[in-house]
């Protein structure tokens, strides 16, 4: 029928956003640090940290609302987050840190 508008499903689409979350790593000694979690598949080198003046190292990554378990790995050796109260055993033996996106 001319004229008449086909009733449906709107065609627009629910954009989640994102938010940018700084993670921080203090270990002025250590040669490199990477971030790895489960937003990246426990890639132990999809994320690269860089060290700062301080010794501190950073990244920074676009994350939706959720929650994720990561750990750093430190010139090999996984280690936690030191500024994270909220741990949750993993399946190694050990303890995964955990952030909220809001």
């Amino acid at each position: 029928m001319a004229g008449k508008k086909s009733i449906g499903t709107p065609k627009t689409k629910a954009k989640v956003l994102t938010r940018k979350v700084q993670f921080e790593f203090p270990a002025p000694e250590a040669q490199v640090v990477y971030l790895a979690g489960d937003f990246n598949n426990w890639d132990s080198s999809a994320n690269p940290m860089k060290k700062d003046k301080k010794g501190i190292w950073k990244t920074a990554l676009s994350l939706k609302p959720g929650r994720y378990e990561y750990r750093f790995l430190v010139d090999g050796n996984w280690e936690n987050d030191p500024s994270c109260c909220n741990c949750v055993p993993n399946e190694f033996g050990s303890q995964n840190c955990v952030r909220i996106v809001e």
